[in-house]
């Protein structure tokens, strides 16, 4: 076989894209859509784990960016129960400062905000310089659940997916950069994780009552995406749809594109060295008895 020959085979076989935050190599041989790995294939959790560190890593990076040019990222997180977004928003916000990303999962409205304008209560949430604010569900509450559990009329989402768009638009004009995200899941992928939810412990609080009706309801929460996406999905503020049924991947993919929608840059590292400790002088160990935790691991 010719050199030529060999170096033709050897690019039949693997096919590599990338983006400014990574790069990702695929089996081409199995699917030539290079932004779309195959399906059968799993991810490993040893390079999950080794990639969303690097991904944390640029997080940080962003977080320095943010808070040293003042600027204004509002995400917002969107999807059916047991999408994922809960997964998603904890790995981005997992390794920085609260103080620069601060999560918002406003509770249901009571009385008074309910007699208020109903984007009122989530304008105060959005971003000011030098933080990044996550929506873990936003202002589009009304034209998924409230409209599909009928917590508000049809009139009332048809008024609110005409002025969305303006009202998107003016936070994009103060400065804010807006990303929106629907996480999408299969019906089946759905009842999987609700499933098992209901037999582990630790994830029991997330099955409401109000998620068990919603489950039945796949095809009414459809049309509503729907007819949100329609209507909200603009050049200023765009929708981004991400497949979540494999959640590592989807992980990866929602925090890598997040950053490439930024134009952040990462801040040469200061030198840091521990001081020296200060003399103990006349210090001693108090001998009064404390409350000790017991040891028992």
């Amino acid at each position: 076989m010719s050199h030529k020959k060999k170096k033709k085979k050897r690019q039949g076989k693997q096919a590599t894209h990338g983006s400014r935050s990574g790069r990702v190599t695929v089996d081409a041989s199995q699917d030539q859509d290079l932004g779309k790995p195959p399906a059968a294939a799993k991810l490993r959790r040893k390079d999950y784990e080794r990639e969303l560190a690097r991904l944390q890593v640029e997080l940080v990076h962003l977080q320095q960016w943010v808070v040293r040019e003042g600027a204004k990222v509002c995400g917002v997180f969107e999807g059916r129960d047991g999408a994922g977004k809960g997964g998603v928003i904890k790995r981005i916000t997992e390794r920085v400062s609260p103080r620069v990303f601060r999560v918002v999962a406003l509770p249901a409205p009571s009385d008074r905000e309910k007699t208020q304008m109903y984007i009122q209560r989530y304008l105060p949430h959005l971003p000011a310089g030098g933080e990044i604010v996550i929506f873990d569900r936003s202002w589009y509450n009304r034209a998924g659940v409230e409209r599909v559990m009928g917590f508000c009329t049809e009139d009332e989402v048809r008024r609110f997916l005409a002025l969305t768009p303006f009202t998107e638009q003016a936070i994009v004009d103060s400065g804010v950069i807006l990303l929106k995200y629907w996480l999408d899941v299969t019906a089946d992928e759905q009842t999987r994780r609700l499933e098992s939810r209901m037999d582990d412990g630790r994830k029991t609080w997330k099955l409401s009552p109000m998620d068990l009706q919603s489950y039945s309801r796949w095809y009414d929460y459809s049309r509503a995406r729907d007819d949100m996406l329609a209507a909200t999905d603009t050049e200023f503020a765009p929708w981004f749809v991400a497949d979540s049924n494999d959640k590592r991947r989807a992980r990866l993919n929602i925090i890598s594109h997040l950053l490439d929608q930024i134009p952040y840059k990462a801040l040469p590292p200061s030198k840091v060295a521990l001081p020296d400790r200060q003399e103990p002088a006349d210090y001693r160990e108090p001998t009064r008895a404390r409350h000790l935790v017991p040891q028992r691991f």
